[in-house]
């Protein structure tokens, strides 16, 4: 994974400021260098390209530089991504050199615009993986940049005042203007020198308002390239119809194990030690813990694909919340007689909202946030399911005051966005992708301070998304029954291109860590969109008692399955929680503010 930062400039070359440097080489803490392109169209103008790169390290058996650049030609690559495959081959060694390298042959000088721009297009389209990039093509005076279809990479763009000045970013400097999410829709190419347009794109002059190049869009779901990663496949909108249900025979139950099995493989085998890992120390991969459905199966099914001598970290956060902190002491003052009920606090700065353990029934605000409560639950099912295993369970502690102290850096790091619900989900992945905290091997050690040394972070995003997860599927199906189901699942597929993934990435980012979505593998994705609602979910109009399998939800089922499969059976059976509400990050102020408020 890295940071980029370009710069395409009328007047003189332009580097990121200070402050933008240094949260680029907090993304990518083994490598940065920066170069340098003069970039002189047919009609004689000219154009200073500035490119810089942080690198960390995951891939090869060694750290390889960026930007890529092309010595005869001049060219540069900036590459921020995981390409597991190329077309049918799969990478071994560094995937973005290989990329570059065939970039470059695709943007030969035997090649006319068009041509170089389709040859180029076709190798993007058949990439695997998380994305996104910047490539000069200085031998045909073009660009091209973007993120993958799914946009699970962050690229920002911003404009100068007078459009002088292009800036491209993994991550924006918000003092120095107004950035954009580049859009997860297309593979778009800037054009300094005219003239032809190239095949399969779209006119889309106005949406950098620049007025010194022309840009043209080649979409993703380009059905016509051989070869091509259809990603979102055809959503299959069959009705079920009498007899079809889901239950532990179905065969979408091994074809999902199958997949995510195949997914992990990619994302956490040959991941090399973290720098600075002590002599014995095995920890390579930790997983965003909530000790829910999603996650735990992914815990469980990374157990099975790891060797038994490298730990896993749990990485499971809360929060101290003053806003119910303060409805815990109205509520015991309130069964006291009015009294106070508490002697001392520690919330600074708020010391009315302080409140003693005892209103909490004797916990701490931390251990009573309902992740940690699931949290500790699922660990010990794992332990109790994977006895051979060493799970290290990270409990990631954040009391409002440090919660507070971070602010300003999580909301810059959040730009563009800008929601009290943006807000709320970032805190809870900045300090858990921090990997702070003390932590346990089991239920009968005294925890220790610790820091996790893991690099990649896997996280359970997208399971809701393609198997009817959220509030909203049962909400449709109850209404519209299974085609107001399958309106709602469809539109969700849509969007996960359009989601905050590029929010995310920046937050998770930051602390030099990798965040891997084993549930948004384009394989996996293609599955579950083309298979028909019956082998996904457990919505039906015939009620089924199955009394081997008690209280399981319709929604996700057959993760569920899997999860039961997989020995565990309490984990099955947990219900949906939002992660601001489960690490207790959402409304900390007082008072009725939404999520969709922007921030004040």
């Amino acid at each position: 994974m890295c940071g980029i930062h370009i710069s395409i400039s009328t007047q003189h070359f332009k580097s990121p400021s200070d402050d933008l440097r240094h949260l680029l080489c907090s993304r990518g803490p083994d490598h940065s260098a920066e170069s340098h392109v003069e970039l002189t169209t047919k009609n004689g103008s000219s154009f200073w390209i500035s490119a810089m790169s942080t690198v960390l390290a995951l891939r090869g058996d060694r750290v390889t530089p960026q930007p890529f650049k092309d010595p005869s030609s001049g060219s540069v690559f900036c590459w921020n991504g995981e390409a597991w495959s190329i077309g049918s081959k799969s990478i071994t060694g560094n995937d973005g050199q290989r990329l570059f390298d065939l970039l470059m042959e695709a943007s030969s000088t035997e090649k006319s615009v068009t041509e170089s721009a389709v040859a180029i297009c076709k190798i993007l389209h058949t990439v695997s993986g998380p994305f996104a990039f910047v490539f000069v093509d200085k031998i045909h005076g073009q660009i091209y940049f973007g993120r993958d279809r799914l946009g699970r990479r962050s690229l920002l763009y911003k404009n100068d005042s007078g459009s002088s000045c292009l800036h491209f970013s993994s991550v924006a400097d918000p003092r120095s203007g107004l950035w954009q999410e580049v859009e997860a829709d297309a593979i778009y190419q800037l054009s300094f020198e005219g003239g032809e347009r190239s095949k399969f794109s779209n006119s889309t002059d106005d949406l950098l308002s620049i007025s010194f190049a022309s840009i043209c869009r080649h979409v993703w779901e380009d059905h016509t390239t051989e070869g091509a990663v259809l990603t979102l496949g055809k959503f299959n909108k069959a009705h079920p119809s009498q007899g079809q249900y889901l239950d532990r025979r179905s065969e979408s139950v091994q074809h999902l194990r199958r997949h995510l099995c195949e997914s992990l493989n990619l994302r956490i085998l040959n991941v090399p030690l973290p720098p600075g890992s002590v002599e014995g120390g095995q920890v390579r991969v930790a997983v965003l813990f909530s000790g829910g459905l999603d996650c735990t199966v992914l815990s469980r099914m990374a157990h099975d694909i790891l060797p038994l001598d490298q730990q896993i970290d749990l990485i499971n956060v809360a929060f101290e919340n003053p806003r119910v902190m303060k409805a815990a002491k109205d509520s015991a003052r309130a069964k006291n007689g009015g009294n106070e009920v508490y002697k001392s606090g520690n919330g600074a700065n708020c010391p009315s909202l302080a409140v003693d353990s005892d209103c909490l029934g004797g916990q701490s605000p931390f251990e009573s946030c309902p992740d940690r409560e699931t949290g500790r639950k699922a660990f010990q099912e794992l332990q109790s399911v994977c006895p051979g295993r060493c799970w290290r369970f990270v409990a990631v502690n954040v009391p409002y005051t440090e919660t507070v102290a971070h602010r300003s850096n999580v909301i810059n790091l959040i730009h563009p966005h800008n929601t009290e619900m943006d807000l709320s989900i970032a805190y809870a992945l900045y300090f858990a992708a921090r990997g702070t905290g003390v932590a346990s091997t089991n239920f009968n050690t005294t925890p220790t301070a610790y820091h996790t040394p893991a690099r990649i972070l896997l996280s359970g995003l997208g399971a809701d998304e393609l198997f009817g997860g959220y509030t909203r599927h049962a909400t449709a199906w109850a209404r519209q029954g299974f085609m107001g189901l399958l309106d709602e699942l469809k539109l969700d597929i849509e969007r996960l291109g359009k989601r905050n993934l590029g929010r995310d990435d920046r937050v998770i980012s930051h602390w030099g860590r990798e965040a891997r979505f084993p549930y948004l593998d384009e394989a996996l994705v293609k599955w579950a969109v083309e298979s028909p609602i019956w082998e996904k979910c457990g919505f039906q109009s015939n009620v089924l008692v199955e009394r081997e399998i008690p209280n399981l939800e319709p929604g996700k089922k057959v993760l569920r399955l899997l999860a039961y499969e997989l020995g565990m059976h309490s984990v099955a059976q947990e219900k949906k929680r939002a992660i601001q509400f489960g690490a207790r990050t959402a409304k900390m102020e007082l008072g009725n503010t939404k999520g969709t408020a922007l921030i004040s």
